[in-house]
């Protein structure tokens, strides 16, 4: 494993941990200038691929999903803990089915869902993007529909 600080080509691992999305974390010391790095070995599956509104298939991208969600949670409480948390469940529901195919649409509704149980103002941002609001109108009947939700939900 080469070392993202020296490039040395050396490293021994000193730990190494499963987690819960069928991958493994290992933590290294480079053998050459002694710095700590650490790396995840994932079990490379058939790819799954998602099929776009356009109908064009394109490999699954986590970086992708990753990327929509921090933009929803950007500047709110969110830890990257959680966030990271978020996208590793989500992408193990993806996985867990038998398809290897999914729509995008699937997977927006999929991150719409978890958002709105974890933060009501980056359900909106995302839902705003992924449904592509055309004016204020569509906005605020879609946080009428949240309001509601939390009303019925706390009586």
């Amino acid at each position: 494993m080469k070392c993202p600080y020296c490039g040395g080509k050396d490293s021994e691992v000193i730990d190494t941990r499963h987690t819960n999305n069928s991958s493994i974390r290992r933590r290294r010391v480079c053998e050459s200038c002694g710095k700590r790095f650490t790396t995840y070995e994932k079990i490379e599956t058939v790819p799954l691929m998602v099929i776009k509104k356009s109908e064009i298939r394109e490999p699954y991208d986590r970086a992708k999903l990753e990327g929509g969600i921090i933009r929803a949670c950007h500047k709110r409480p969110i830890s990257v803990t959680q966030i990271a948390a978020l996208v590793d469940d989500l992408e193990s529901q993806i996985y867990s089915r038998d398809e290897r195919e999914i729509s995008s649409s699937e997977i927006g509704e999929m991150v719409m869902e978890a958002l709105r149980d974890l933060d009501d103002v980056a359900y909106v941002r995302f839902a705003s993007v992924y449904r592509e609001f055309k004016d204020v109108d569509t906005f605020l009947r879609e946080i009428e529909k949240l309001a509601k939700k939390k009303d019925h939900v706390s009586k």
